[in-house]
C-alpha cells in the first residue's frame, strides 16, 4: 500500500526525510510539498489541488499527515472514503481551534519576513491560510469513518492533546498512541520513533 506523508504548516516535504530512512523498504512513500498546491492561497485552494494529485493514486493507498497534513489527510478521507485505506494522524485537529488560530495569525504579522523563507509560503500566504481554516470542523461526519486509523500525538504538545484525544473517541476505528518526551514536530524530532509506529500500523492493515 503507498503511502502519502504530509508535512505540517510551516515544514516542507524534507521533514520526512529521516522517517523515510528507518522505514523497511517495501513501504513505499510519497511526500509532496505542500506548497505547490497554493494558488490563491486559502484552504479550499491548498485542498482542491492536493485531492487533485492524489487522483493519480490507485486505490487504497494510507495518507499520514502531521497538522496540517493531518487536516488535509481527513479531509480526504471522508471526502474519497473509497480511496483511502489506512489513515494516521499527527497532532491533529478535526475542529479548529479559533483562539489558536487567531494568536497563530497575530504571530505571523508579527515575524521578520525573513522567518518564512524555509516554509516555502510568505507572510501574506501563511496569513490567509490560516484564517482561511477557522471555519472548519469535519465534527459531523467523523462517524462515517470505518478504516483502521491510528491517532499519533506528542507527550509535550499541548496544544493538540485534546483534540487528539477528542478524536480518538469520536472514531470507532481509531487508536490513540502518544510519543514520550517530543513536541509538536514528531517527524523532525523523534522520527525513528515515528517510523516505527507508521511501520507497525501498515503492517497491521496489509
Amino acid at each position: 500500500m503507498n503511502c502519502l506523508l504530509l508535512h505540517g504548516l510551516g515544514q516542507q516535504a524534507s521533514a520526512w526525510d529521516k522517517v523515510r530512512e528507518h522505514l523497511p523498504g517495501q513501504i513505499h512513500t510519497e511526500q509532496p510539498n505542500l506548497s505547490d498546491f497554493f494558488q490563491d492561497g486559502t484552504y479550499d485552494d491548498l485542498y482542491r489541488e492536493f485531492a487533485s494529485y492524489c487522483a493519480q493514486f490507485d486505490a487504497p493507498f494510507a495518507l499520514c499527515g502531521l497538522s496540517l497534513g493531518a487536516v488535509l489527510a481527513l479531509h480526504y478521507t471522508l471526502e474519497h472514503p473509497q480511496k483511502v485505506g489506512a489513515l494516521c494522524l499527527i497532532a491533529p485537529q478535526y475542529r479548529m481551534p479559533k483562539r489558536l488560530m487567531v494568536m497563530q495569525d497575530f504571530i505571523f504579522r508579527l515575524l521578520p519576513a525573513s522567518a518564512f523563507e524555509e516554509t516555502g509560503l510568505d507572510r501574506q500566504q501563511m496569513r490567509r491560510l490560516t484564517r482561511s481554516m477557522m471555519q472548519l470542523d469535519f465534527t459531523r461526519k467523523l462517524q462515517q469513518i470505518d478504516i483502521p486509523v491510528r491517532i499519533l500525538c506528542g507527550e509535550k504538545d499541548r496544544a493538540n492533546q485534546k483534540a487528539a484525544q477528542e478524536l480518538a473517541s469520536r472514531v470507532k476505528t481509531a487508536e490513540l498512541h502518544w510519543v514520550a518526551g517530543v513536541g509538536h514536530e514528531v517527524n523532525e524530532q523523534a522520527p525513528a520513533r515515528l517510523a516505527a509506529e507508521l511501520t507497525d500500523f501498515l503492517n497491521s492493515v496489509g
